[in-house]
């Protein structure tokens, strides 16, 4: 697939969607969003497809958010779509079925890091900067930033930054909860696509149910997403990378998962 503002490539099960406007350090605007659906749509489809990578070109930057210069003269209306817009790609994100890896390789602020935090896992450059920083220019994050960055590293953290508008650097966020692991900037590509790459590894239908069980469970009571997660049990026992990883074990080595 040929995209105007999106690399999109395929490499060992890993699905990398890069974010191509580094001029304007890889801001969203309605091209950028759709093309990135459309990636998003293609990795779901594609059974060779196990993990998906999102990052962003050059070094500058993952995504420095909306892009600020199309907000020039809006209005409620013009607000509301735009918020819609962002909760779209989130929402495809979180609800794709394959794990997503958002790769901060640079600033992810305002609706960069909102999306990031829609990804499942956050690996970060150690050059990485990122802030909730919309409330700098009058604005209050909304792409779900209010919510998911609570959820995230807690309440009162999260008025800090969302409130301040202040960029903390990738050390701080690790620290916090907001990033998953940080790395080398020298090694950073390198390092995230073998860490995608061995996550491609693992068992395809063991990580959909996972991350649904994650996803759906936390805003559940303990009894029902524990309800839930054995039901997701029970559906494992009947699949054939269960036997085949149950058998590898035993003859100690690395299982072959097929995704059945």
């Amino acid at each position: 697939m040929q995209f105007k503002y999106v690399i999109y490539e395929k490499n060992d099960g890993v699905a990398t969607i890069t974010l191509n406007r580094p001029e304007a350090l890889n801001a969203f605007n309605d091209e950028v969003v759709n093309e990135v659906l459309q990636a998003l749509e293609d990795a779901e489809k594609d059974e060779n497809i196990r993990v998906v990578v999102l990052t962003g070109a050059g070094e500058k930057a993952f995504s420095a958010g909306a892009d600020i210069k199309t907000m020039k003269g809006f209005n409620a209306l013009k607000a509301r779509e735009l918020s819609l817009l962002g909760e779209k790609l989130c929402s495809a994100i979180e609800k794709l079925e394959k794990p997503v890896i958002a790769a901060i390789n640079g600033y992810a602020l305002g609706g960069g890091l909102e999306v990031a935090m829609a990804c499942d896992l956050r690996l970060a450059s150690e050059k990485a900067k990122m802030g909730q920083t919309e409330i700098n220019i009058g604005l209050i994050p909304g792409w779900g930033g209010t919510q998911r960055l609570t959820r995230l590293i807690g309440k009162t953290k999260a008025k800090e930054l969302i409130f301040t508008g202040k960029i903390i650097d990738a050390k701080t966020a690790e620290q916090i909860g907001l990033v998953n692991m940080v790395i080398p900037a020298e090694q950073f590509r390198e390092t995230v696509q073998k860490f995608a790459r061995e996550l491609a590894s693992k068992a395809p239908i063991a990580l959909k149910i996972a991350k649904a069980l994650i996803n759906k469970g936390a805003d559940m009571s303990l009894d029902a997403a524990i309800a839930l997660e054995r039901e997701g049990f029970g559906v494992i026992g009947s699949t054939e990378d269960l036997q085949e990883g149950v058998t590898a074990f035993i003859e100690k080595r690395k299982p072959v998962f097929k995704g059945k």
